[in-house]
């Protein structure tokens, strides 16, 4: 994340000032991709998104963090490069549209390995970036703390609507404005989105409410970046905390914050208690949910400040060029899945080329791989990363090329 050159003032930090690097940030970002790497090995390892077990329900619940914190962050990065340049809303504006558009295409293609595009198409999580990013472009003509408090409200207000939820999806039935309303609000659970008589079918995953709630609240947050260290430090571990504090009091008395009470998930499907604490609502993301993933990568801000460890390098190799990274490791991920398919089977098993990750049919007999093979795969997969991300980050340092900002 590139800060901007800004006047230094008593409390503003040095590196700002300097327009150098955040170290933080670009760390828990690479952490974020990290993670995500993960879940998207698990779609082709046949693995269940989640379950009643420690290894599988894990595997799956360490990659939450991964959605809100790319949202928050990228909020933070804006308000950075608003700092820095002019036309701020024409950038966020076509670069969403970009995402968009590639969201549609590129990574649906890298997803499935299969054009039959009236079929299936995919509305994930660079659809959710982007439209956000044009409601952004609007958005940032605010003052910081109308944008804030927009945020906030979204987050925290949203799941107002639990209650009216099983009328809503009853009524998309029927309802014109069925496609509005699930590419706003309920998205998957509310079914696909037929487009049209003859065109493809659009498969929901991130709704765009409270996603833009997300973003804007680390808009505002971006002025955090520009404190001096121990005052970031300061606000940080208080946010953090008090949202974890928040999410332990909601999700333990089910006041509100999340429409399945974990108690019910205990005695149903058979959780044990903390799994069962621990299972909130992500599509769409509840308040809890929120709370228990943006809280906790809000506290660990201040544990990366100086970058120094050698962890914190590796992960700020992939965390400066985050959009790369995503861009590539859909594609990789599917072409070693095709290989361990090979290894084990002796052929690359047909179910690889169906419709991943939303609507693919279940894995065949036989097929479900075990969890150090998926971790096996995961880590080959970052590793190869690397260099890639370690090579594109020293062209964008040589390059200042406004086009590589869009990648």
């Amino acid at each position: 994340m590139t800060v901007p050159q800004l006047q230094t003032s008593p409390g503003q930090s040095s590196a700002i000032a300097t327009g150098t690097r955040v170290a933080s940030a670009d760390v828990l970002r690479g952490m974020v991709m990290v993670l995500m790497a993960i879940d998207h090995v698990r779609v082709y390892s046949g693995v269940p998104a989640g379950g009643p077990t420690a290894g599988v329900f894990f595997t799956r619940w360490v990659t939450h963090f991964c959605a809100p914190g790319f949202a928050f962050l990228a909020g933070s990065g804006v308000f950075l490069y608003a700092q820095k340049h002019s036309g701020v809303s024409k950038f966020l504006a076509t670069r969403g549209l970009w995402l968009v558009l590639l969201e549609l295409t590129v990574v649906r293609v890298a997803w499935t390995f299969n054009f039959h595009f009236l079929d299936y198409d995919l509305a994930g999580v660079l659809w959710m970036l982007g439209w956000c990013m044009v409601m952004m472009a609007a958005l940032v003509k605010l003052p910081i703390k109308v944008v804030g408090a927009v945020g906030l409200a979204i987050i925290c207000l949203h799941n107002l609507m639990d209650h009216a939820m099983p009328g809503i999806v009853k009524s998309l039935e029927t309802n014109p404005y069925a496609a509005l309303w699930k590419f706003l609000y309920v998205g998957f659970w509310a079914g696909p989105v037929q487009m049209g008589a003859h065109g493809p079918t659009v498969y929901v995953l991130y709704s765009l409410i409270p996603w833009i709630g997300v973003m804007a609240a680390g808009y505002a947050f971006g002025s955090v970046f520009a404190l001096t260290p121990e005052r970031r430090r300061q606000v940080c571990m208080m946010v953090g905390l008090v949202a974890i504090a928040a999410f332990v009091l909601l999700r333990a008395t089910h006041f509100y914050g999340d429409p399945r009470p974990w108690q019910g998930w205990q005695t149903v499907h058979g959780m044990p208690p903390l799994l069962a604490f621990l299972n909130t609502t992500k599509y769409p993301a509840s308040l809890c949910f929120l709370l228990m993933t943006l809280g906790p990568a809000i506290l660990a801000i201040p544990l990366f400040e100086s970058g120094s460890s050698a962890f914190a390098k590796v992960m700020m190799v992939y965390g400066r060029v985050p959009f790369f990274f995503y861009l590539l490791h859909i594609p990789l991920i599917h072409a070693l899945a095709l290989i361990v398919s090979k290894i084990r089977f002796g052929y690359v098993d047909p179910w690889l080329f169906t419709n991943h990750p939303m609507g693919n049919p279940q894995p065949p007999d036989g097929y479900v791989w075990s969890l150090p093979l998926l971790y096996l795969v995961w880590a080959i997969a970052v590793f190869l990363l690397f260099f890639a991300c370690r090579w594109y980050a020293a062209v964008k340092a040589r390059h200042k090329d406004g086009r590589l900002r869009y990648l």
